[in-house]
């Protein structure tokens, strides 16, 4: 069903991820067959469309835009994304209800990525045409609930399709996501180890050396929990946090701490996003060459699958 919405060949969208989803990146996860989208987070207008003009360039097939709501030049980027008719758009961190009508007259299919129950009925209501429920396995901005609780509940709640993201980089866990209902994944974390994935080699060869428990959630206490290697930086904004530190003046200690772990490869002071899954990628590859694999190793576990 996804495949058939969105126009690709796998049932995966690749997650927006600020400052390291450019149109380049986009552009080469489409050409894998699968959705890439440009993350405009970090952006300003005129930057996303200049990547949107470059993932045209690079690519025929279907792509898509995230729209971060928190952004305040939100209402730029979405004239931008309109203008230019991109195919798909997904949002987070905010409801799109207000600007639905307007980017689905321009041809857009609207996703929101939601984190519970309540969030994907209001985003139904307002016409969204599909629902990433990602759970709290998830790189980056998160929820509280996890994908394994979340996925089955979201299905009873809505009727438009739902897309699992959040603890997904094997065969094994793309089955259970379908198993659970979903119509395809979103994946982040174990796109970031691939060869075409413009991040700094040391951020790259820290997802690769990570274990099982070396990642944290910070912003539980603020209010703005998102996941991230447990670093120097974690340890620090954790600290300030306890001790009693407003949201804004946390929001400047991290202000550009995700630059410096993209661009300057500052394992220790920068925010290092990524999932739980994380210590499972051993290994650095060619984009197409994780998606095929993906897809053959559960197309292999669904067929050895014993109930």
């Amino acid at each position: 069903m996804l495949t058939e919405l969105l126009k690709i060949k796998y049932p995966l969208i690749q997650g927006g991820m600020a400052n390291i989803s450019t149109g380049k990146f986009a552009a080469t996860i489409s050409n894998a067959g699968a959705l890439g989208v440009i993350a405009s987070g970090a952006m300003m207008p005129d930057e996303l469309e200049q990547e949107i003009l470059e993932c045209k360039k690079l690519t025929e097939a279907s792509f898509g835009v995230n729209i971060m709501l928190l952004s305040k030049y939100k209402d730029e980027l979405i004239d931008v994304v309109v203008e230019h008719k991109v195919p798909v758009v997904t949002t987070g961190a905010g409801n799109p209800g207000v600007y639905i009508d307007k980017l689905k007259a321009a041809g857009s299919l609207v996703i929101p990525v939601v984190p519970s129950v309540g969030y994907a009925r209001r985003v139904e209501k307002a016409g969204a045409d599909a629902i990433i429920a990602e759970g709290a396995e998830a790189g980056g901005h998160i929820g509280e609930l996890t994908t394994m609780a979340l996925i089955p509940q979201v299905l009873e709640a809505v009727k438009i399709p739902v897309i699992a993201a959040g603890g997904i980089a094997s065969g094994k866990q793309v089955v259970a996501a379908f198993a659970l209902g979903a119509c395809g994944v979103q994946v982040g974390t174990c796109l970031l180890v691939s060869e075409e994935c413009p991040i700094h080699q040391n951020y790259k060869d820290t997802i690769i050396k990570a274990k099982d428990i070396d990642t944290v959630v910070t912003g539980r206490i603020s209010g703005i929990p998102a996941r991230i290697f447990k670093n120097r930086l974690a340890k620090t904004y954790m600290d300030l946090e306890k001790a009693g530190k407003s949201r804004e003046e946390l929001e400047y200690f991290t202000l550009g701490a995700l630059g410096k772990a993209v661009y300057e490869g500052d394992v220790e002071n920068g925010s290092v996003m990524m999932g739980q899954v994380a210590g499972m990628l051993k290994e650095i590859k060619p984009a197409k060459e994780i998606i095929e694999e993906l897809f053959a190793s559960a197309r292999l576990e669904l067929q050895n699958l014993k109930i």
